[in-house]
């Protein structure tokens, strides 16, 4: 017998957000939680985020370039392991989106771009679980 639904995961989707900025975090967290269907775990540096991705490893990971002055883009390979990376950034020159991609990146997002930019982002990645 045919389902209407295609098979739910066992769990919902985990994404780590990974941004300096508390506000932006926050933001990124109301934006794309979905109860039941996506927990949103947030990380403030990227030690705060290897740790998250070792203790629950995300599904996709959403990374700024620059934390604090620490070079995010240095963190694709361990992020990478167990999980789809979209580069959220407000630096959006051609060399930063050309090392994040030529790293590993799913996609690279200028926080200047609509939200549902990154909402489609996200969704692939989900989908590609």
């Amino acid at each position: 017998m045919a389902t209407l639904f295609p098979p739910a995961h066992s769990r919902p989707a985990v994404v780590l957000v990974v941004d300096d900025q508390r506000a932006v975090r926050e933001g990124l967290a109301r934006l794309l939680s979905l109860p039941g269907r996506r927990d949103v775990h947030l990380a403030a540096s990227g030690a705060e985020a290897l740790e998250s991705a070792r203790l629950d490893p995300p599904d996709v990971v959403v990374l700024d370039v620059d934390l604090a002055g620490d070079d995010g883009l240095a963190l694709l390979p361990a992020l990478r392991a167990s999980a789809q990376v979209v580069i959220l950034s407000s630096h959006c020159d051609p060399a930063t989106r050309a090392r994040a991609l030529a790293l590993g990146a799913h996609a690279f997002v200028g926080k200047e771009e609509p939200a549902a930019t990154l909402l489609r982002q996200v969704a692939w990645c989900e989908r590609a679980r």
